[in-house]
């Protein structure tokens, strides 16, 4: 299929753009899988990159993203089916993935769990993975979303304003122009990740990153979702809003509450054994630090006896 998009307030009239990219073996390979594979293989090469500033081995990174990868994307696909139960009948529609149908907080719900379990095997602090992990989703969220554009999906509500997109099915002679939602959240995540990224060195306790994330992700999405027209709803509210200012809410509070535990003289330390030294890339002998909340009330205790 062939839909024509434009963008008339900036200029650019109609263009075509194909949902299939090549044919394999008889079958057809959709833009939209392409992109989200680059994405994976950005995300994953982002926290290889970076994995050396928390101590993490590259053979670790590479077990966790074999679980991880195909795991999440069966997430997204149940979180969608289980939220669109009316529109699926038989087991092939619920397999039948290459039809389309992904949620992206099922993706990252899943990814989030299966990192915990992995993250327990293997004996690494959970919240230290987080934060590695967040920045890498932030990736993923950038360039997935233009899958949407290539299959002219998950827009927003008509509009008149000036970035507007036009979308004309290959069967039609009329556009519509509507939200470029998918751009929104692109861009979005793009600021998000790189105020993030900039910042991640100088982070001051394992969850920071992750608590950063959520907030800037939540409030965005919230905000977003509220311009579609395809939502996923439950009772009368649009899932992915109830999500995201929910994870605005807890990743505030936790900000918040870390801040002001600093401020009053709690100290965040972490504890992490042989931490890899970005400057010199050699590990230091020990380096201390705690980011349990308990602990930090502990030696507050411990200060006023």
């Amino acid at each position: 299929m062939k839909n024509f998009i434009s963008f008339p307030g900036l200029g650019i009239g109609e263009f075509s753009v194909k949902e299939v990219a090549f044919n394999l073996f008889g079958r057809d390979i959709a833009w939209y899988g392409v992109i989200i594979t680059i994405g994976i293989i950005l995300a994953v090469t982002y926290v290889m990159k970076r994995s050396k500033y928390e101590g993490i081995k590259e053979d670790d990174i590479l077990d966790f993203a074999i679980f991880v990868i195909p795991l999440a994307i069966i997430g997204a696909r149940l979180f969608y089916v289980l939220t669109s139960l009316d529109k699926y009948k038989t087991f092939y529609d619920v397999i039948a993935i290459w039809e389309g149908g992904l949620a992206i907080y099922g993706a990252v719900i899943t990814g989030a769990l299966v990192v915990l379990c992995v993250c327990l095997v293997k004996k690494i602090k959970i919240l230290k993975m987080f934060d590695l992990a967040c920045p890498a989703v932030m990736i993923g969220q950038i360039i997935g979303r233009w899958g949407n554009f290539v299959n002219a999906e998950a827009f927003g509500r008509e509009t008149d304003i000036f970035i507007r997109m036009g979308i004309r099915p290959e069967w039609s002679n009329v556009a519509m122009y509507v939200h470029p939602t998918f751009l929104y959240e692109s861009l979005w995540n793009l600021l998000g990740f790189l105020l993030i990224n900039a910042y991640y060195k100088k982070k001051k306790y394992h969850g920071e990153i992750f608590f950063m994330y959520i907030s800037m992700y939540g409030i965005g999405r919230f905000f977003i979702e509220g311009l579609r027209t395809d939502s996923l709803y439950v009772g009368d509210f649009r899932i992915s809003q109830v999500i995201g200012i929910v994870s605005f809410i807890v990743g505030v509070t936790f900000l918040l509450l870390f801040y002001f535990k600093k401020a009053r003289g709690a100290q965040p330390i972490l504890e992490i054994e042989g931490t890899v030294n970005p400057k010199t890339d050699k590990k230091t002998e020990k380096v201390n630090v705690i980011n349990d909340v308990e602990k930090m009330e502990e030696d507050e205790n411990g200060k006023d006896n």
